[in-house]
């Protein structure tokens, strides 16, 4: 039901709105005068389509991008998490688990070779040493694990292209 409606409200954007969402992915706090003059609508009208996009779920939120640096999270980890068992109890204790984690970024379960793909920031390999060791293998059904320190951000962007 919910993919129905995901779906329905993907169709109904038109050129305007995929404008205005370009914008604001760039620059959330732009004012609703300057989104207006950007996307070539009246400031009423640009208000009305942009309240339209938050309420059916299409803009879930806005947010301020921190430098990881700049608040002790430099260093980037990827790791892959393989379960001991593919059962819906371990798998909802394993999502739990990754959820309550200050260091885990995203987390997301995949095909493939292994079960789970996490994205953490910590502020060193010794901050990541101790997540791992007191956290990570520590979650029940968690069988194996490999990290992957990031050496080099080539490309990293939250905006979709539209």
């Amino acid at each position: 039901m919910r993919q129905e409606l995901i779906l329905a409200n993907i169709l109904r954007l038109d050129d305007t709105d995929r404008r205005l969402l370009r914008v604001l992915q760039a620059d959330g706090r732009i004012s609703n005068a300057d989104l207006a003059e950007r996307c070539s609508l009246s400031p009423s009208a640009c208000s009305e389509r942009t309240r339209r996009l938050r309420d059916s779920g299409c803009i879930t939120g806005y947010a301020a991008l921190v430098d990881p640096a700049m608040v002790e999270r430099g260093v980037l980890i990827f790791v892959e998490v393989m379960l001991d068992r593919t059962t819906p109890e371990v798998f909802e204790t394993f999502a739990q688990a990754a959820r309550r984690a200050p260091d885990v970024l995203e987390c997301h379960m995949v095909a493939g070779g292994f079960d789970y793909l996490i994205k953490a920031r910590v502020r060193d390999l010794a901050a990541w040493r101790t997540f791992l060791e007191d956290v990570l293998v520590r979650i029940p059904g968690v069988r194996e694990t490999r990290t992957y320190a990031v050496l080099e951000e080539v490309k990293s962007t939250t905006q979709l292209p539209l």
